[in-house]
């Protein structure tokens, strides 16, 4: 038990005792949790007693506790700060992974059990909770190939151990190629950038070791180059460099990798007995269908595209102006649409941005879950897995309810976007526990460090995934928090950034970074009416990811994903001066797990039903309406997966929605 990782955690909160875990204790401490958790499941499945749903199903729940533990350790830090040893075990961790969960599914006695269970569920008493965790169960042992046999389940096995390594090796190559590329700036090259862009593209520096400013392929350093650099070709290199992550030839191409990935998940999908990836991946969704996912996408894209096209001709018009002919690009398409943002809404990024500081931020979506929810938030002096990571201790009425963990700032050793993840879940089985809660971000680093609309959005979209995990309150941490359907796990956070949008929350938190003063109404004005432009762009660069995403799971998977990906942007009439949200060799969301594959839609789906959610604050007594609040949170977020996603909205909202208030919410009626 000298390991810290396996050793109980005698700290705050029972905190992982960051401070005493080295690397070189991951892989002992998962080849003793993997012994351990073998041991109880074999225990499971070959007890001689009756299947009951205590010593089956509540069995399994309280097994794999050492094994939780070392993966959620690890799983944060090699995400949030890896390390070429981290990058080493991860490789090695996942095909190991694979072929344990493998076995799981496969134990033929233990799915006997599970299914015996199943099969006599109307005379067992179980609670509605019950009811749920045991038809998952069931479903989860079926969906992973418990039922196939001989040469059909050892194919299964060895396509999840194969599929574990490609998309590690997927995310290992996209975060090598934005590590390594950087484009140094002369002090001539930063001419016309604002201050904020410049201090960042320093920091860089510093930090690649650079002799002097650099851009990088951090999104938060790259889009406000792109953003405004008055240097077109600067802003060509650096697009393409953006555009061709995972896509450069080498060890870190991505492309084969996407080929074979599609290809096994339809070989998965066929051996369990659907017609396609799509069709298998789709059934436990809330669509349900592919079918269902094209209608929602089609009905935005037609209005989009159009708004985009209006778009497109005024950036134009702007470009002509300058003495640049020919058609937009990609590269010209941000620089022009901020330059038609400021005359249009007389609001220019850098005029916004000291008000956006990250701690007046991160101090209004704690506001805002305290006056929704009771919450209160209290720093924390704790020893965490990075400098930059923070801690608070979150209370409602005096009685703990969970740690929230913030590490907000973008560097080299962390891969790409914005993502919350549980350490560990809620739970009230086996034993009462409660969650620890961690947001990442990559904002660029400053004194003070200072945000874009789009960086504030997106702590507030972060903050909103952890407040379902931070207000969860079942009994099993199967169903617990975000372990919800992929296109219902969306709406809490995409729900929480409307929030960021509220008057009085900007009135009291946009406050002047030097100056402490409150942000002008006329400036508020200008923010919130400004909050719409650029939706065509938006979201035409979202769907048509989605709509990809959605092709290339429905049918025979392509040889060449490229190939088809041109395919489906001609058929979709991409526009040429846009480009994909997320390409192929950089679709990590799709590639470097299953998580989102054939499911990148959820965004949207989720985003139908946070623009009518809020529209029910709304049409109550405003967005801090108590009765709202305490709906959202009884229905929604204490949930968990407890019960089907259209039966929670339908419990919260008292119907489910339509695509109005999305079209609506972005700007695209009548478009």
């Amino acid at each position: 038990m000298s390991n810290p990782i396996l050793a109980p955690w005698r700290t705050a909160f029972d905190l992982p005792p960051f401070d005493m875990i080295r690397d070189e204790d991951f892989a002992p401490a998962l080849e003793e949790a993997l012994a351990r958790h073998k041991a109880e499941i074999e225990a499971i499945a070959d007890n001689p007693e009756p299947a009951t749903f205590a010593n089956v199903v509540e069995a399994l729940e309280a097994a794999g506790e050492g094994l939780d533990k070392v993966l959620g350790v690890f799983f944060t830090v090699a995400g949030a700060d890896s390390t070429p040893a981290r990058e080493e075990l991860q490789r090695a961790f996942s095909p190991k992974l694979s072929a344990h969960f493998s076995a799981i599914s496969s134990n033929n006695a233990l799915y006997a059990r599970v299914r015996d269970l199943w099969e006599r569920r109307e005379e067992l008493d179980l609670t509605a909770e019950q009811a749920r965790v045991l038809m998952l169960t069931h479903r989860g042992f079926v969906r992973a190939g418990a039922a196939l046999e001989g040469a059909e389940e050892a194919r299964m096995t060895e396509i999840k151990s194969r599929l574990a390594s490609l998309g590690t090796q997927f995310t290992q190559n996209l975060l090598a190629d934005e590590r390594e590329w950087f484009m140094e700036l002369s002090e001539a090259d930063l001419e016309g950038l604002p201050g904020f862009v410049v201090d960042a593209a320093r920091a860089a520096g510093r930090e690649t070791g650079a002799d002097g400013p650099v851009v990088t392929l951090s999104r938060s350093l790259i889009v406000p180059f792109l953003q405004f650099s008055p240097r077109r070709d600067l802003r060509e290199k650096a697009y393409a460099a953006w555009a061709a992550r995972g896509a450069n030839g080498g060890e870190t191409d991505n492309r084969a990798i996407a080929a074979e990935i599609l290809k096994l998940r339809e070989e998965r999908a066929r051996l369990l007995g659907y017609e396609s990836f799509a069709d298998y991946k789709l059934e436990t969704e809330m669509a349900q269908t592919p079918e269902r996912v094209r209608e929602l996408l089609m009905a935005v894209w037609e209005p989009a595209r159009a708004q985009a096209a209006r778009e497109e001709e005024a950036l134009t018009r702007l470009m002509q102006a300058d003495g640049v002919n020919g058609p937009l690009e990609p590269w010209d398409w941000r620089y022009y649409e901020e330059k038609h943002r400021a005359a249009l809404h007389d609001l220019e990024e850098a005029e916004l941005k000291p008000y956006l500081q990250l701690e007046r931020m991160i101090e209004a979506a704690f506001s805002c879950a305290n006056r929704l929810f009771g919450l209160e938030f209290a720093p924390l002096d704790v020893p965490l897995y990075h400098a930059d990571a923070r801690a608070w201790e979150v209370k409602r009425n005096g009685r703990h309810v969970a740690v929230f963990i913030g590490d907000y700032f973008a560097r080299g050793s962390k891969r790409s976007g914005a993502w919350c993840t549980a350490i560990r879940g809620q739970a009230k089985f086996p034993k009462a526990q409660a969650p620890i809660v961690v947001n990442v971000c990559n904002f660029a680093k400053g004194d003070p460090a200072l945000l874009s609309w789009d960086d504030a959005r997106t702590l507030f979209h972060e903050f909103g995934h952890a407040l379902h995990q931070m207000l969860s309150d079942v009994t099993y941490e199967s169903i617990s928090g975000t372990s919800v359907a992929r296109d219902f796990v969306e709406l809490p956070s995409q729900l929480y950034e409307h929030w960021l949008e509220v008057p009085e929350v900007l009135a009291e938190f946009a406050t002047h970074a030097e100056t402490g003063e409150p942000m002008p109404e006329a400036l508020l004005n200008k923010v919130l009416a400004a909050a719409k432009h650029g939706t065509g762009f938006q979201t035409v660069e979202y769907v048509a990811s989605a709509l990809v995403d959605l092709e290339f799971h429905e049918g025979p998977a392509p040889a060449d994903p490229m190939a088809k990906q041109a395919q489906v942007l001609e058929g979709i009439g991409m526009p040429h001066a846009i480009g994909m949200r997320h390409a192929t060799p950089h679709f990590a969301h799709v590639f470097s797990g299953d998580g989102y594959s054939a499911g990148y839609y959820s965004y949207m789906w989720s985003e139908v039903m946070d623009a009518d959610a809020f529209e029910a604050f709304e049409e109550a007594g405003g967005p801090f309406d108590a009765e709202r609040a305490k709906a959202l949170e009884s229905h929604i977020l204490s949930t968990g997966g407890s019960v089907e996603a259209a039966d929670l909205y339908t419990a919260f909202r008292g119907r489910l929605p339509g695509v109005d208030a999305l079209l609506r919410g972005r700007g695209l009626v009548g478009a």
